[in-house]
């Protein structure tokens, strides 16, 4: 719901919760008040003493006043007007009872008093008393005027002349006169007018008190709630200042009545015997009415006041409510986008764990926000159950707010559903695809020379069932209980990578399969035991390092990304071609193949004239072939994205050392090539031969050139791992040529085991030509490097004795020489310490020789150079 303004317009008009104040603020406005005509009031020429007559009308006393018939007409008629206007309305409706005191005046000034009373006087007259004048002459004028001037007075009451104040008594009680007119009531002219200046400013104050809480109550309804906490803030901190300052004006206008209320009582505090008159009276009832009707205005205001500042303090608990609310939404809403964009379900157990501790931080990260949002949904409840007055605008985003809170525990759970599920499912993957590993490798390492026995191959069998016997641990369950287990995550790529482990796993099934259909034709027939013959003692080169040393069996030349070495000179190549055939009584031969470039060591390779046997041999080759094939290609796979590729990756930039930095192309040289290139044809050309094992010379032929990249690999590495891959591809042609003789693509075998062995010599040439040192031109323009090694060089020395010379030409000089199409290298070989591990050599140039001149010796296949100095 959108932000609302929320117009404070209250069910009870101000004017009705203040209409208390109806009886003072309607008042008629009287035209005078003392303080306007304090001057006149203090000559005191009318007073109003606060008697009463026997019927309660009120008296008004013109005393002796010299200078009356001075007094302007205007100050007269002010004062009088006053006077008639302070009795309540129903002692004035009686009628006023008029006194004049004339006593030591003469008739010229009562005349002129009754003149004046009869033009002027407001008020409704009851009686007029004249007290005539008390000297004789003056008594006996006053008489006779009187009766002839009365009806020029116009007065519609009887003017009653008396002769003294005991005549007056007669129609007004004592108590009711002032001392002046030899009456008991007590009289301060001063003490008058300061009570009723007083009462007047109280009434005032009253009324002004009144219209100030009925403006600001006013001023309440019409004030519009802000939209935001701040702006509420400030209206409620103005609104609460403004009410305590008319809270403090009230006490005020309290405490200065009930001062005023014991000022009048006074008298009677004092004296107990002390009356107050009826004027006095009526003072304090109009001054206990004002302080009634302040009391209340007070009440109605405080609970006018009470509603409202409720409404500014409703307004602000909303405001901070939808303030937190915006909040925690925009942190709900950037958690719920975090969470949907967590859509990654990993290709890996790895990745799969990884992912699952990333949902885990992202769970840990989204408790705060979430209590947050529980806590405000259960204030938002407090709000409701208190009353708010914004019940609607509440409720609605309490339940959005609870919505969020359970869609994001149930996208959480869902994910971690999946994610375990994807783990359960890589897991298997694994280790189907591990089983499937460890398979080949025990098929790998079962020497062929030992099953040709009857228990080798028993052993042999032995070992494949114990093997098979775990396959139901490893193995995937059928493809619809799988599919069914885990449909809710199979992607495309998840799928493929199922089918291509179910289709290994078929693969190796069937390797198995044929295994032990050849073990068991094995193990069933009795063949004699093999005797092993031993390479002659000449033919036996240096024994390897232990570093580049291999396995003796072929099954165990499987493709990896760590290579050895490749073997160290052509002579040593030329031996490893070397070998010995004997044949038994039996017709089975026995060939004995000397691997000088694999540590001196042999093998044995027991063969049978029979073709069903041969055939069998030839497809295990073919698969096995195929099979470490297709490893190299994913192991070349896993270090392209595992490693190559995340060298790219700038979040995992701070994992690699600096020294490593910005060396990929120098760590992995053209690996993306080879990958490539055995990935999308080598492979499947492969593949292509499993049915027709006689193509795959022709496949070798078909790529030569192709082959050549592993030259440009090896010289990107001091110590080429590419190497013993192609040693391994040659030793599968051997012995594919050996269960191939007298068939279909037995040349193009041959061929092809030739053309490896040209590119392994070709690649170990360009090893050794990489390490020369010294030679001022370019390498690369003398040619193609046709041969390398070490030879004994001899040479003339023109200088000296002719024995000496002799003596010298018979002193061999070792030379590392390089022979080019153009030109002929002479180096020095000198081997350098790398590390503290083993040495590896370089070149210093320190002659050449053009081609021109030179003679090849037919015997013994090398190039004898003799030079001329």
């Amino acid at each position: 719901m959108g932000m609302a303004v929320w117009r404070r317009r209250s069910q009870e008009r101000p004017l009705d919760l203040f209409r208390k104040t109806d009886e003072i603020m309607q008042q008629e406005i009287r035209p005078l008040v003392a303080v306007d005509i304090i001057e006149q009031l203090h000559r005191q020429f009318a007073i109003l003493s606060g008697g009463r007559g026997k019927d309660g009308a009120p008296i008004i006393t013109f005393p002796e006043y010299a200078g009356f018939s001075d007094i302007p007409d205007e100050d007269f008629l002010n004062v009088v007007t006053y006077l008639t206007s302070i009795p309540s309305l129903e002692a004035a409706s009686i009628g006023f009872v008029i006194v004049i005191d004339r006593r030591r005046d003469k008739w010229s000034a009562v005349k002129a008093s009754l003149t004046r009373i009869a033009g002027a006087f407001p008020g409704n007259l009851q009686l007029v008393f004249v007290l005539r004048p008390s000297r004789f002459i003056q008594r006996t004028i006053a008489d006779i005027g009187i009766k002839l001037y009365r009806d020029d007075f116009k007065m519609k009451v009887p003017i009653i002349m008396l002769n003294s104040v005991s005549d007056l008594h007669g129609y007004i009680d004592k108590s009711q006169l002032t001392r002046e007119l030899g009456g008991t009531l007590e009289y301060g002219h001063s003490q008058w007018i300061h009570h009723r200046t007083a009462i007047e400013n109280f009434a005032m104050t009253v009324k002004t008190t009144a219209q100030m809480l009925q403006s600001f109550g006013t001023d309440l309804a019409e004030t519009e709630l802000p939209n935001d906490v701040q702006c509420t803030e400030d209206l409620l901190s103005s609104h609460t200042e403004h009410h305590d300052k008319l809270k403090d004006e009230l006490k005020l206008a309290v405490k200065q009545g009930a001062t005023l209320l014991t000022c009048i009582r006074e008298p009677v505090t004092r004296s107990s015997t002390s009356k107050l008159s009826p004027d006095e009276l009526e003072n304090v009832a109009t001054v206990e009415r004002l302080l009634a009707q302040l009391d209340e205005t007070e009440k109605a205001f405080d609970q006018f006041w009470s509603k409202h500042h409720l409404k500014l303090e409703q307004c602000l608990q909303l405001r901070h409510f939808e303030h937190d609310f915006r909040e925690v939404k925009l942190e709900l809403d950037n958690l719920m986008e975090a969470q949907a964009g967590f859509n990654d379900i990993g290709d890996s157990v790895a990745r799969v764990e990884h992912l699952l501790k990333e949902q885990k931080q992202l769970d840990e990260k989204g408790q705060e926000p979430l209590e947050k949002a529980q806590s405000l949904a259960l204030h938002g409840d407090q709000l409701i159950q208190n009353n708010h007055y914004a019940v609607d605008s509440i409720r609605p985003k309490c339940v959005e707010l609870r919505r969020i809170c359970d869609d994001f525990a149930n996208e959480t759970k869902k994910k971690y559903d999946i994610l375990r599920k994807s783990l359960e499912l890589h897991k298997q993957l694994d280790k189907a695809s591990q089983w499937c590993e460890a398979g080949i490798y025990l098929l790998a390492s079962q020497a062929v020379d030992k099953c040709q026995s009857q228990d080798g191959a028993e052993t042999a069998l032995s070992d494949i069932e114990k093997f098979l016997g775990t396959s139901k641990e490893h193995q995937l369950s059928n493809p619809k209980e799988f599919y069914n287990q885990f449909d809710m995550i199979l992607t495309p790529e998840i799928k493929a990578n199922a089918l291509k482990v179910l289709q290994k796993l078929e693969d190796v099934q069937e390797m198995f399969d044929k295994r032990q259909a050849s073990l068991k034709k094995l193990a069933a027939k009795q063949t004699r035991p093999v005797q092993p013959v031993a390479p002659h003692p000449e033919s036996s080169p240096k024994r390897a390092s232990p570093k580049s040393t291999r396995p003796a069996t072929l099954a165990t030349n499987r493709r990896s990304a760590e290579i050895p070495c490749p073997p160290k000179s052509t002579s040593e190549v030329e031996l490893s071609k070397k070998k010995s055939v004997k044949k038994t009584k039996g017709g089975i031969k026995i060939e004995v193949m000397h691997e000088a470039s694999q540590g001196g060591s042999s093998r044995v390779l027991v063969m049978s004239e029979s073709e069903e046997n041969l055939c069998t041999r030839r497809s295990h080759i073919i698969n096995e072939l195929i099979e470490t094939e297709r490893v190299y290609v994913e192991e070349l796979q896993s270090i392209i994205e595992g490693y190559a590729s995340e060298m790219d990756n700038p979040d995992l930039i701070h994992l690699i050392p600096s020294a490593l930095q910005n060396k990929k192309e120098i760590l992995f040289g053209n690996l993306p090539e080879i990958y490539e290139f055995h990935n999308r044809i080598f492979l499947k050309e492969l593949e292509n031969c499993i049915e027709n094992p006689e193509l795959l010379g022709r496949c070798f032929l078909k790529r030569k050139e192709d082959l050549q990249v592993y030259e440009k690999y090896c010289q990107n590495k001091l110590r080429s791992e590419a190497l013993w891959r192609q040693c391994g591809d040659s030793l599968f042609f051997q012995e594919m040529l050996k269960c191939s003789k007298n068939s279909e693509g037995t040349a193009e075998l041959e061929e092809a085991l030739a053309t490896v062995l040209d590119i392994i010599k070709s690649v170990n040439d360009s090893m050794h030509q990489i390490a020369i040192t010294g030679y001022e031109g370019d390498v690369h323009e003398l040619g193609k490097l046709l041969m390398q090694g070490s030879f004994n060089v001899w040479t003339d020395h023109k200088k000296g004795h002719s024995k000496v010379k002799d003596l010298a030409r018979f002193k061999p000089m070792q030379r590392h020489l390089f022979l080019y199409t153009k030109i002929l290298l002479f180096c020095k070989k000198r081997d350098e310490n790398t590390d503290g591990h083993e040495k590896s050599p370089s070149y210093s140039f320190k002659n050449s020789l053009k081609v021109t001149g030179m003679v090849e010796d037919k015997r013994s296949c090398i190039y004898p150079l003799e030079k001329q100095v």
